[in-house]
Formats: C-alpha cells, structure tokens, sequence
C-alpha cells in the first residue's frame, strides 16, 4: 500500500508539472495587445503584461526583472516598433532564444504626420516624418491585430490552435459591432471637425472621415509656443468648436488653458494604453472606452 501511494504521489506530481508545462507564458508589452492577446487564447496560456495603467507607452526603458520575463517567455506580443521604440534592442537579444516572438501590426499600414518639432527624427527638406502608432484606436485594425495573434499562436501551440481561432472569431464579431456602431454615429454628420490636445486618433479619424486639429503632435509632452495657442484658438472661435478634448493618461494642462480662453467644453478622449486592474474588475475594458470615445465625440460630430 505504501508503495501503491508513494506511486500514485509521484503520478500526481507529474500530472501537475505536465499540467503546468502545457500553459504557454505570453508576456505583452502594454493594454491593448495584452486585451487582445488574453481574449484570443483564453484560459489555454497565462498572459501577463509589462507597462502598467500610467506609464508611459512612448519612453518606457524595461527593467532588469521585466527582461527576465520577456526572456523566460514561450511567447513575447507587441504592437510595433513605433509605439513601443524600446523593444527592437529587446529583440537582438532574443535571436538565439526559443522565445516566440509576435509582432501584432503585421500588414497595417502605417501613416507619417509632418511636424516642424526639432526633437522629431527623419528630418527631410526642413521638414521632419513621425509616425503614428496608435492603430489599435481603429477598430477595423483592432480586429487584424486579434487575427494576427491568432495566427501566430495557432503555430504556436496546434494543440489549441481551433480554440485560438474561435475565441477570436468571437472577439471580433464584437470590434465589428463596434465599427458599425461608429459608422452610424456619425453617418451623415455634417461636422466632423474635433479638437484635440494630442494628435493620438488620426486612424480613428481617418476610419470614419473625420477631421482631427490638434494642439501638439503625437510628442504628447511637446512644449506649445503662445503662437501656437493662439492659432488654435483663433481656430476654434472662427468654427464654433463647443469641445477640446484631452488624453486620458497626460496632462489636461494646455486643454484647460484653451478651454478658459475660448469658453469652451472639456472631454476626455481614451488611448487606451493602460487600464488599471481595478478597473478591469470592474468590467472596463477596451470595448467599453471605446464605446466612450463614441459618445464623447458625439457632442462634437453631429
């Protein structure tokens, strides 16, 4: 009997060490990749994320113990090089390694905006190029992102590969709603001009042929000259803009100032590049700030 239980223990134990070799690590950099990341495998992997809600996505440098974990992955998510700049060094490192690597803007196209800004890169005839990459504000290239997962962890981890698919199949049936939902909102609007502290929903607006003016490029902690106030301000009282709308997770500082001088609404616009794990609980998610940015911008385009 003692040799039966001593054997039956050792079973046990293999059991649960197979068991815990067959949940993938998925590590992501920040919210959004980590949100479409989790809803694409389920409960078949551990996806755990880098940033936390209020860091900064742009200048983020990983720590020693965040490293570790992107290098002890089975799989390591990101959106792209222009977003998370940090993570093409991370990469050199992982060459050698059997870590998974999945970058979740594969095929999107991605757009430059011009900028006078002299801290800004690519300067060209006197001219400098930043590229946006605040894709995932477009729910059209949200659902490609969600595809792109899919796939990559479907070579992944064939075992679950049918899983992976259905489960984003799901997903984004719901971005599709949420495409259409925007697409009525503002279906035949005849404003479609909306004011922006930071120029972070330019996909956003292309999607849904809308015209976004913003105060400060996509350097969201760019210096604003007086002159450059003044000319949005001069703006916004020549078309009767009723709304400035500023960044959930920066300074509202030169949104208010604006606000006060040409008695103006203020509304928060979400990025959704950190959502707490309060708020998660707390049923917030990418859907539902989404969903926020639509009735927000409804005060504007009508």
């Amino acid at each position: 009997m003692t040799i039966l239980f001593l054997g039956a223990c050792g079973q046990s134990a293999l059991l649960e060490e197979s068991d815990e070799k067959e949940s993938l690590n998925v590590v992501t950099t920040f919210y959004p990749v980590f949100e479409f990341a989790s809803q694409v495998v389920g409960d078949y992997a551990n996806v755990t994320v880098i940033l936390e809600a209020g860091q900064d996505s742009h200048h983020y440098e990983p720590s020693p113990k965040d490293l570790a974990a992107i290098y002890d992955a089975d799989v390591f998510i990101y959106s792209s090089e222009y977003m998370e700049t940090w993570v093409p060094a991370v990469l050199d490192n992982l060459l050698e390694s059997d870590v998974k690597i999945i970058e979740a803007s594969q095929g999107i196209p991605f757009y430059e905006e011009d900028s006078n800004e002299e801290e800004e890169d690519h300067d060209h005839e006197g001219h400098s190029h930043i590229v946006d990459p605040h894709i995932w504000l477009d729910p059209v290239y949200a659902s490609q992102m969600v595809e792109t997962i899919s796939e990559e962890m479907q070579v992944v981890d064939e075992e679950h590969s049918k899983m992976y698919e259905e489960n984003a199949g799901i997903y984004q049936s719901e971005l599709k709603e949420l495409d259409r939902q925007f697409q009525e909102a503002f279906e035949g609007a005849a404003s479609r001009t909306f004011v922006v502290q930071h120029a972070a929903f330019g996909y956003l607006a292309r999607r849904y042929d809308l015209n976004q003016v913003s105060v400060s490029s996509l350097t969201s902690e760019q210096e604003i000259s007086p002159a450059k106030l003044a000319e949005i301000g001069t703006f916004i009282n020549e078309n009767q803009i009723q709304t400035i709308y500023y960044q959930d997770s920066a300074s509202a500082k030169v949104a208010e100032t604006l606000a006060k001088e040409t008695d103006t609404n203020l509304e928060v616009l979400y990025t959704i590049e950190g959502v707490t794990l309060e708020e998660q609980d707390e049923g917030i998610d990418y859907l539902h700030l989404m969903q926020s940015n639509i009735e927000a911008l409804k005060t504007t385009i009508k």
